[in-house]
């Protein structure tokens, strides 16, 4: 038995790589060709301390703000002050599910789901802390997230396993049916809230970013310029993100190596 199975292993491995050779040749790419190229992204994400440090950074930068708000800002009416978070690539790490789709060699589309509901991701560096200072300080903390409103109960599963506060189904808002970005539920917070910062790892998690061209999104970003560090705190991500959507103008129907074209035609090399 375990002659034959060793030759059934090699059968698929030989056919794998077949395949994969007859791809080169041709110029047709597999759903593989896009996770490898997120290596080195996936890479940075995990093992740079740099990474760690922006996140760190972040939150620390949050802290200071939140401490000069808190002790000169009134606010408006009354209202208590609020901070909106993202959650992935924000408050928990999702690195591992893009990693093995590098390493199994599977490419897209991505198991979220199945990730999703096992509630394991970890939190990133700096949030916890942030978090339950915030708390501390008697201010509301509200997760938007466009993880799909099926997966409240194991988003929050997973929000108090790492121990962040004001894990519930008051505080966590997700995406809705046929809702397209944050912008209602970022509107609710703030209409029973003043919402005094807001942190996230994608333009999408900021009012005015949604749906611009690469070029577009540059723009918004300078015009709100003073903004960033003050009252946004934008996280690194290069692993995917809206950034990555413009690139192929939101167009989820564009082949592979349509995709693969448009990586290289956006890029902005040396002429020596």
């Amino acid at each position: 038995m375990k002659k034959i199975a060793a030759l059934i292993t090699a059968a698929v491995l030989a056919l794998s790589l077949s395949a994969i050779s007859a791809c080169a040749q041709t110029g047709t790419s597999t759903p593989a060709s896009l996770a490898e190229q997120n290596t080195m992204s996936v890479l940075w994400f995990q093992t740079s301390g740099e990474a760690k440090a922006l996140f760190y950074q972040g939150y620390n930068i949050g802290k200071m703000r939140l401490d000069e708000i808190l002790n000169k800002k009134v606010m408006k009416k009354g209202l208590k002050p609020a901070i909106v978070l993202d959650l992935d690539e924000t408050v928990i790490d999702n690195s591992p599910l893009f990693a093995g789709k590098i390493v199994s060699r599977e490419g897209f589309p991505l198991n979220w789901s199945l990730w999703v509901d096992r509630a394991e991701a970890k939190a990133l560096p700096g949030a916890i802390e942030f978090l339950k200072y915030a708390d501390s300080k008697g201010v509301a903390i509200f997760y938007i997230s466009n993880r799909k409103e099926t997966k409240k109960a194991v988003t929050i599963k997973n929000l108090l396993a790492v121990g962040a506060p004001q894990a519930d189904a008051d505080h966590v808002f997700l995406k809705q049916k046929g809702e397209r970005g944050k912008e209602d539920r970022r509107g609710q917070v703030a209409r029973t809230h003043e919402v005094v910062l807001l942190f996230g790892d994608n333009l999408g998690d900021f009012s005015g970013f949604d749906e611009l061209t690469v070029s577009g999104r540059i723009g918004a970003v300078n015009k709100q310029k003073e903004e960033f560090g003050r009252k946004l705190i934008v996280f690194p991500n290069p692993m995917y993100g809206d950034w990555e959507g413009a690139i192929y103008h939101y167009d989820s129907i564009k082949s592979i190596d349509e995709r693969l074209k448009l990586r290289k035609n956006s890029l902005q090399p040396f002429q020596p």
